[in-house]
């Protein structure tokens, strides 16, 4: 089957200026789009997968301590029906695991310092089932949560901001308080600090003590559990399900998925990559649109070749399809450069960032201040794939106006001083 000349034409003014010295200049303006185009697809795929490596970063260490679904009754009061609750709950095909809690808010205070925590009762049997760290913690500090004891597992920034260690003595001041002669008095109860965690996520490891279900029962004077946690088989279905528990449940229950629970902060990364898009797309769109430079300077320089062309028997379509061609490969080659270069450093971000950290002799993301000390990457099918349709496609649009001027050359006119 012949290959249209349009196509053989077009790719051959493209090479324009790698054998002869007159198209040199043309030829270094298509390369310089050609370039511009790859790095900026490329651009856009390395920043957009480390953003979202970042957010599944974040996501995974918030989970580790925040189950996919809660469910607790209104104003912190305990379940009418525990049994009945969990049984509702793990109906669902979707539920893999449900565990009972109790949530509540306290101080904990060590001699002169006192610090605002979120206590959180736990069935340390049970807490594995809804949460991957209570599975690292199930040997060690979760073992150690032995009802009677009063023990308390605590976040590793908040017991560095208290100055206790596991063997230490910490007093819990409890919000609802008793009624004296002399008044309504906190109830203060001590505690052993038995263990500490270090989730990774500054807002738990600073706020955060497990204690074990039966000793917050008594301490908070509840009859029982105020919640149950599940886990789900796929942690994106969580606001479906939620939906589905709220249609079967008996009781009038709150229902709270991991979604809504952080909802100001995905919002804000989601905002955010969109923003990166827009930005680091308008680089695609400079790249492209030097396209019209480099094709209005062909077609300048070929007048000739389009006058003898159209002489031939060649039509405006014909002509515009050439240069259409032109400007398309240079749009395809840069647009598969690009992808080839992004995700080969998405896919080695891990090996790349530590060389370059050693040549230079520094640190891009101190643990201290990011808590993580990898720079991670996610590539996404989803952010891809329009990427490369945008930067196709802003290459194509690049190329009408030039393509058409083109199919509108007199040949009389072009051959007059030839």
């Amino acid at each position: 089957m012949p290959i249209p000349f349009e196509l053989t034409l077009g790719w051959r003014y493209t090479r324009a200026g790698r054998a002869t010295r007159r198209n040199g200049f043309i030829s270094f303006i298509s390369g310089v789009s050609m370039l511009g185009i790859a790095l900026g697809v490329a651009a856009l795929i390395i920043v957009l997968s480390v953003m979202n490596g970042f957010q599944k970063e974040v996501r995974d260490r918030m989970l580790a301590v925040v189950s996919h679904i809660e469910i607790f009754a209104p104003n912190g009061e305990a379940l009418p029906d525990v049994a009945r609750t969990l049984a509702e709950v793990r109906a669902n095909p979707q539920v893999i695991g449900a565990a009972p809690f109790i949530a509540t808010q306290a101080l904990l205070a060590r001699g002169e310092d006192m610090k605002g925590t979120l206590v959180r009762g736990i069935d340390p049997a049970r807490e594995p089932d809804v949460t991957d760290l209570a599975v690292d913690l199930k040997d060690a500090a979760l073992a150690r949560l032995v009802p009677g004891e009063f023990g308390l597992v605590l976040g590793g920034e908040l017991a560095r901001s208290l100055g206790v260690q596991p063997g230490d003595k910490v007093t819990l001041v409890s919000p609802s308080g008793q009624v004296t002669p002399a008044g309504v008095v906190p109830r203060l109860k001590q505690m052993t600090v038995v263990g500490t965690f270090d989730s990774g996520h500054y807002e738990y490891d600073s706020t955060l003590a497990l204690m074990h279900i039966e000793d917050a029962q008594r301490v908070f004077r509840l009859e029982g559990p105020t919640g149950v946690r599940v886990r789900l088989k796929d942690l994106h279905q969580a606001r479906t399900v939620a939906a589905e528990l709220a249609g079967t449940m008996t009781d009038n229950l709150l229902i709270r998925d991991w979604t809504r629970q952080n909802r100001t902060w995905f919002a804000a990364v989601q905002l955010e990559k969109r923003m990166m898009f827009i930005i680091l797309t308008l680089i695609v769109a400079v790249a492209a649109f030097n396209l019209v430079s480099t094709l209005v300077m062909t077609v300048t320089d070929k007048r000739a070749d389009i006058a003898i062309l159209r002489t031939l028997g060649a039509s405006p379509a014909s002509i515009m399809g050439i240069f259409v061609v032109q400007g398309a490969m240079v749009g395809v080659i840069g647009t598969l450069g690009g992808l080839a270069l992004g995700l080969a450093v998405a896919f080695n971000i891990d090996v790349i960032v530590p060389a370059i950290e050693q040549l230079l002799h520094t640190t891009f993301l101190p643990r201290d201040v990011y808590l993580i000390s990898r720079m991670p990457s996610e590539p996404q099918q989803g952010d891809i794939l329009p990427i490369a349709l945008i930067s196709l496609v802003l290459a194509f649009a690049a190329t009408l106006y030039p393509s058409w001027r083109a199919s509108r050359v007199n040949p009389a006119e072009a051959l007059r001083y030839e």
